[in-house]
Parts: structure tokens; C-alpha cells; sequence
């Protein structure tokens, strides 16, 4: 998978280098770039924002400039991709040029050698823009993600970026406008990260056992719309707190029994609207009773079996 991140302060993005991500990058899993969006600028103060249309406080972040960054990436990867790609935005910037793609130093931290192996990169990337007026990110979004070749994301600052360049891209290619949550950041730096870990784990081999992800909180299928329960490891007991015993016994049906029956009651507990939202019809009869238990119902009155 190839990532592109255009940023005014890609230094944010070191973390990369280090942990599940970090090697991903150096197996060549996953080929992270990093580019300064002000080697797009033409003016002597690198100038990326103006202020706003109608008035009021802060500053927006120009059309031009990320239309240019956008389209040399697109470029490059076109490039990359062989003549059967679409052709080259023609106000692209020549590879070489200061708006050309970040291959090291500052602006592209850690390895950024192309991925080796895998099927050619497509002619145009899936464009992900952090804003917290986005739909909200959750762990499908992030499968989904996982299974693209190429994703591009655009780090907003200020009071964000100019409306029309997701117009005007959104005309051509997929791009998803996402929240990680309903608060507000400086930037989508952070953003930015957390997402690129969420999806980063997902990809093959990136993860030490493939089945970890299954069991994830949100994860598609028995962990759709719940949390994951409490976890333990050694020693069995600890300052006095004993690991439950049925996590000892050995006997698979009841500790998937148990992990079951803990999701829901942590998701009543912390997520109750996350709880409302289970599909009725993936709940079994002791699921039905538990939830009773809790005072808790899903679903219509006449459901229960």
C-alpha cells in the first residue's frame, strides 16, 4: 500500500519509523511518503492560507497551493504506474522540482522506497481529509481503507482547507471527509496518524497473529457494534485480584462464553448507544437473557425468542 501525507509540519509524522508501522515500512508493506506542502508555494513567505470569505476569525488554507501538491502526487504516481495510467495534470511540478514528491530529510521521515511484490499502484489515490465536520471513523472504515492500494491524505490546518478543492477532486476520485471524534484538534496531523495506525494493522503480515484483529472491539462480525472485554495475563493472581476461572479452565465454549457476555456488559456500560445498535437478529437466547439482566433491551418489545 503506498501512503501519501502532505502536511506544513511533517516532522509530526516520525512515529511512523517505530513499532507494527515502522516495520511494515521496512518490509515494504506499506510505502509511506511524506511531502511539505509548502514546496507548492511561489512566494517568498511560503504562504499556504488566506482569510476567510464572508468574514470571521482564522484563516483557510489555499486552493492553489493544495491543487498543485495534489495533482504533482497524482503525477508521480501516474509515473509509477506506467503509460497506462492517466495522463499527468499539466500544472503539475517536473519530478526533481521543489514540488516534486518528498524522497528523504525532514520532509519524508524514515524509509520511502516503493513497495516490492504487489499489484501496480491505480492512476489516481482515494483522497482522506481529517475534519471533525466528517463522517465518523470507525473500524470498518478503517477495513475498508486497508484494502486500497493507494490513499492520499490531505492534513488541514487553520480553519481548513478551501471547499473547493474537495469539490474539485471529489469530481474525479473517492474522497471521504473523516472525524476520529467530536472535539477539535490544531491540524489533521494527529488525525492523520491514528488513522494510518488503524489501517496500518490491518494490512497482511503486519500484525504477529492474524487472528488478532478478529476479536478487536468494533471488529465486523461477532464484535460488530461491542467492545472487547477485560483481558489478563500471569501471574493468576496479583496483589489480591484473582483472573476470573473460567479463563483458566481451558474450555473453549465457556471462555468464548464468558468474552461474549463481558463485551456486552462493557458496552452497556460505556457505549449504551453503541448496544442499541445490535442487530437483533445476531443475539442468542443467553445474549437476550444477559442483556434483561442489565436492563438493557435491543429492539423492538416483541423480538426476544
Amino acid at each position: 500500500m503506498r501512503l501519501d501525507i502532505v502536511s506544513i509540519f511533517p516532522e509530526y509524522f516520525s512515529p511512523l519509523d517505530v513499532s507494527l508501522i515502522g516495520k511494515a515500512r521496512e518490509r515494504g508493506t506499506l510505502d509511506v511518503r511524506v511531502h511539505q506542502l509548502r514546496d507548492w508555494t511561489h512566494d517568498v513567505h511560503k504562504t499556504v492560507d488566506d482569510t476567510p470569505y464572508g468574514g470571521g476569525p482564522g484563516m483557510v488554507m489555499k486552493p492553489e497551493v493544495w491543487g498543485e501538491a495534489i495533482d504533482a502526487i497524482i503525477a508521480d504516481g501516474a509515473a509509477a504506474n506506467g503509460p497506462a495510467a492517466d495522463a499527468s495534470p499539466t500544472d503539475a511540478p517536473p519530478t526533481g522540482s521543489p514540488g516534486a514528491p518528498a524522497t528523504g530529510g525532514s520532509a519524508a521521515p524514515g524509509p520511502t522506497a516503493p513497495a516490492t511484490g504487489g499489484p501496480a499502484a491505480p492512476a489516481t489515490p482515494r483522497i482522506i481529509v481529517p475534519t471533525p465536520s466528517g463522517r465518523p471513523f470507525t473500524q470498518e472504515i478503517a477495513q475498508e481503507l486497508a484494502a486500497e492500494p493507494w490513499l492520499l491524505f490531505a492534513c488541514g490546518r487553520y480553519e481548513g482547507i478551501d471547499s473547493r478543492v474537495m469539490r474539485e477532486y471529489g469530481a474525479r476520485m473517492r474522497v471521504d471527509e473523516l472525524s476520529i471524534g467530536d472535539y477539535v484538534l490544531a491540524g489533521g496531523e494527529v488525525a492523520v496518524l491514528v488513522m494510518v495506525e488503524a489501517v496500518g494493522r490491518l494490512l497482511p503480515g503486519v500484525l504477529g497473529n492474524v487472528h488478532s484483529a478478529v476479536d478487536d472491539s468494533f471488529a465486523p462480525g461477532a464484535m460488530r457494534n461491542l467492545l472487547e472485554g477485560p483481558v489478563y495475563t500471569k501471574p493468576p493472581v496479583w496483589r489480591g485480584h484473582e483472573v476470573p476461572e473460567v479463563l483458566l479452565s481451558g474450555h473453549h465454549g465457556r471462555i468464548a462464553r464468558w468474552r461474549r457476555d463481558e463485551a456486552l456488559r462493557r458496552t452497556v456500560a460505556n457505549r449504551p448507544e453503541l448496544a442499541a445498535a445490535i442487530d437483533p437478529e445476531t443475539l442468542d437466547k443467553h445474549d437476550r437473557k444477559l442483556l434483561d439482566e442489565l436492563a438493557f433491551r435491543v429492539g423492538p418489545e416483541d423480538m426476544a425468542n
